[in-house]
């Protein structure tokens, strides 16, 4: 029986395909911490920052809601998240929204599960989005 207290819950994970869905995570930042994904599913790059935020996925708790976007089949939606938070596109990119804003991102070979970790815990300084 001690066992099952180890157990924790895993990071909820939804996929955003359109507008509508986004506004339910916009609308959840406001209660819950925030990790947006953004997945070019041809890229290799891309598929190694997946697999860094499969294992974040695997290692956090029910605090954090973690979200993708394939930005190649769900453009529009992945355009709409560059519009509406001000953060210039890229992928692989990480956003973490907290209350509808951008807190902290990073690209390419910057996603790890590292960096997700300290993220989440408050260890990374905000991001400048004027840079």
């Amino acid at each position: 029986m001690d066992e099952k207290k180890e157990v924790e819950t895993m990071a909820v994970f939804k996929e955003i395909t359109c507008s509508q869905e986004l506004g339910q995570i916009m609308d959840e930042s406001c209660g819950r911490q925030v990790i947006i994904f953004k997945h070019s599913t041809s890229c290799p790059i891309s598929s190694r920052a997946w697999q860094e935020v499969q294992n974040f996925i695997k290692e956090s708790s029910d605090e954090v809601s973690v979200c993708m976007i394939k930005v190649i089949e769900s453009r529009p939606v992945s355009s709409q998240v560059t519009e509406e938070l001000g953060v210039k596109h890229q992928s692989p990119q990480v956003l973490f929204v907290r209350n509808r804003q951008v807190l902290w991102h990073a690209s390419h070979q910057e996603v790890t599960q590292a960096k997700l970790m300290k993220t989440l815990a408050g260890e990374t300084l905000p991001v400048n989005l004027m840079d």
